[in-house]
């Protein structure tokens, strides 16, 4: 007879006599009993979980806010911040909070001229979104800047930005010396006497695939100075441009860096005070407090200045970098900012073989700015307020530094340049750099970050390379 129970019950009935026969049965009866004694903590545990995923079903839905509630943007009532003199300068600030225009903040406010004491104050009312602080104008081409702070919801708010007032007419108060050219091809005259015996120490730790790295010594006067330098090569077999970068301002070591190196260029980045980038910790702090505010020493005259062996040993690194047989032949360019950036403009006004210059924000522009009732460049050293420590008399100082001042060497470029600053910087402030660039008769391209201070943006930097490699010849 065909078998007609189904195949499912058949399984279920085998398993049954199984569990009956193996004693499995008494098994399951006890862990059956077990379960029903925790029954009342399995229900807690079942509702804990109920709990937590449903909070977290609620908290799923309270997403992270893709932008801040208070929104807010400082600019001026011409965006490029440049004004005409006796033009009226404002700022004007907006602010949303969730969206909603802000009203009825109060928005307070310092300003004066670039790096002078504060000349006018006040108080403004958000209305509809928007503040608008008048800060004033000026009836001589220059700078002025404007502090303004609000609070909202408990925090604070403070910005600082300066504008422009018909700055392409701001003219330098410095006076080139009668002899300022004879001078200094004498002192260079001297300074090619000195053996260029040169000290090259491989860095293969800091070397690349693509560049290779040494330290380099070289000496820069008959008293014993020297210089010392990354010096960065590209490996690939070929001729190239060089370039030397020169220090910001300060006491410190030289860092490597292989990026113009990368872009094509046999790069050069000095010190100027005589110290090995590989000295110790100890030696360097002792440096520090020796060297200590350098750009006065031996102000009192301009043979013993010290800036005078600095400005001599940039040269030597010009010789040294067009003595290496990998040097193109044709194309010398300086490239620094701030110290580096004084230096490089020095460097190309004295020495004629350098084809290009980029200067970022150059220090020690027209510096005796402040005797006049205006900005100086750094080192500020006639500031108002400021603690005088020159060594020696106003006039006796003055006479020195207008051999050293880079409006004097900007006067004398004939070389493309590129320039760029910022008009917030209170370092280099605008109105010493504009003095110079507009120095400036050799051809040049400008560019102005009003927003930036002592520092700039990788796009003007990306723009300075650039225009550098179009100078190649």
């Amino acid at each position: 007879m065909q078998d007609k129970l189904p195949l499912v019950f058949r399984w279920r009935c085998l398993f049954g006599l199984f569990v009956s026969f193996s004693g499995i049965e008494n098994i399951i009866h006890r862990r059956i009993a077990s379960l029903r004694k925790n029954c009342y903590m399995r229900n807690i545990f079942i509702f804990v979980l109920c709990l937590v995923g449903g909070s977290h079903t609620v908290l799923a839905q309270i997403t992270k806010a893709s932008r801040a509630y208070f929104d807010y943007l400082v600019t001026t009532t011409h965006p490029d911040r440049c004004y005409r003199t006796g033009e009226e300068a404002a700022v004007k600030i907006f602010g949303f909070a969730g969206g909603v225009p802000l009203d009825s903040v109060q928005v307070s406010f310092e300003a004066g001229d670039d790096m002078l004491p504060v000349d006018k104050k006040g108080t403004v009312l958000f209305r509809n979104g928007e503040a608008v602080v008048p800060f004033g104008t000026m009836k001589q081409p220059g700078f002025r800047y404007c502090h303004v702070r609000f609070a909202f919801n408990g925090e604070n708010y403070k910005e600082t930005l300066k504008v422009a007032f018909s700055p392409e007419d701001i003219r330098s108060v410095t006076e080139m010396p009668e002899d300022f050219r004879k001078f200094w091809e004498k002192a260079m005259k001297q300074a090619a006497k000195v053996p260029m015996e040169v000290e090259v120490t491989p860095m293969p730790e800091l070397s690349t695939d693509k560049v290779e790295v040494s330290i380099v010594k070289l000496p820069c006067s008959r008293e014993g100075r020297c210089v010392y330098g990354y010096l960065s090569k590209p490996r690939a077999e070929g001729k190239y441009p060089v370039l030397m970068v020169p220090p910001g301002a300060g006491v410190k070591r030289t860092g490597a860096s292989s990026s113009y190196a990368e872009e094509g260029f046999i790069t050069l980045a000095i010190e100027i005070h005589g110290i090995s980038p590989v000295v110790s910790d100890e030696e360097m702090k002792a440096k520090q407090q020796e060297l200590g505010d350098y750009w006065l020493e031996g102000i009192g005259d301009k043979d013993t200045y010290y800036y005078k062996d600095v400005y001599l040993g940039c040269v030597r690194a010009v010789d040294y970098l067009c003595s290496l047989p990998e040097f193109d032949g044709k194309n010398v360019g300086v490239c620094g900012g701030s110290q580096g950036g004084a230096l490089s403009i020095v460097t190309a006004g004295l020495d004629k073989r350098v084809t290009f210059v980029a200067a970022f924000y150059p220090a020690l522009c027209d510096v005796t700015g402040f005797l006049h009732g205006r900005a100086s460049g750094w080192p500020r050293l006639f500031m108002s307020g400021k603690e005088n420590k020159l060594p020696v008399d106003t006039e006796t100082a003055c006479r020195t530094l207008a051999y050293y001042d880079v409006v004097n060497f900007a006067r004398t470029l004939t070389i493309p340049g590129f320039y760029s600053f910022g008009y917030n910087d209170n370092t280099c402030p605008p109105t010493s750099v504009q003095a110079a660039v507009n120095a400036v008769t050799a051809p040049k391209v400008v560019v102005i970050t009003p927003t930036s201070s002592h520092w700039r943006f990788p796009e003007s930097n990306r723009k300075s390379i650039e225009w550098m490699k179009k100078q190649f010849r």
